[in-house]
């Protein structure tokens, strides 16, 4: 952790905490055992980590780096929330502006991949309620949205939403960068799943969990 005194003096005085690791940090684990470490010398009860749906994926980087941070946090004695949310609707926001332009839905994995998926502003509510509440206390839950489809399945929403038709494509990695985290990653999704189930999102909420056909209505303006 680049400035563990000034995340210290942070955590002073806080009954609770929330943890979400920066994206592509280096040494995520080591950071967030830290942070768990910080946390309990401070005096902080409660700890609520948004992890990552099936964080003992070893061959994902972004997946194994937080096992040991929820590890960490179960040795701490500290009450805890473990929050496993699946792939964001909102990853496909950045590409949609090019969807509607080209009629492709393109990324670099098998066209037949299937996923879980699900409303990071479901996520947030559920964020909302761990620190507040104690109906999620020692919980790990799951979150997904109903669905398990893969790009063409996508490809078909897309193609309803802006009533035109819109391709599945494996389009190449990018070239520049070398990122070797993502990499694997994308070897990883040509070949293997990522699912979960919508049952532990829909009690949380009380409600059926948003659909990815709502979220594409919103990014076309509501059409």
């Amino acid at each position: 952790m680049n400035d563990a005194s000034a995340v210290a003096n942070a955590l002073e005085g806080i009954d609770t905490a929330f943890y979400i690791a920066p994206v592509e940090i280096e040494n995520e684990a080591e950071t967030g055992k830290q942070f768990v470490a910080l946390a309990k010398n401070a005096g902080v009860r409660r700890i609520v980590f948004s992890s990552v749906i099936h964080p003992i994926l070893s061959e994902l980087p972004n997946h194994a780096g937080k096992a040991p941070v929820e590890e960490a946090i179960l040795d701490s004695d500290l009450e805890y929330v473990l929050l496993h949310p699946a792939v964001f609707f909102q990853n496909l926001k950045s590409a949609w502006p090019k969807v509607k332009e080209t009629g492709v839905h393109g990324e670099p994995w098998s066209n037949d991949t299937r996923f879980s998926r699900v409303d990071y502003r479901d996520v947030a509510e559920v964020a909302a309620i761990a620190p507040t509440e104690d109906r999620l206390l020692f919980g790990t839950f799951e979150l997904c949205a109903d669905g398990v489809l893969n790009r063409y399945d996508i490809a078909a929403l897309m193609s309803d939403v802006l009533g035109r038709i819109v391709t599945a494509k494996k389009i190449d990695p990018p070239s520049e960068g070398g990122n070797a985290k993502l990499a694997r990653m994308f070897a990883w999704y040509d070949k293997h799943p990522l699912l979960g189930n919508a049952t532990t999102l829909r009690a949380i909420l009380g409600r059926e969990p948003r659909t990815l056909q709502a979220f594409l209505q919103d990014l076309n303006g509501g059409h």
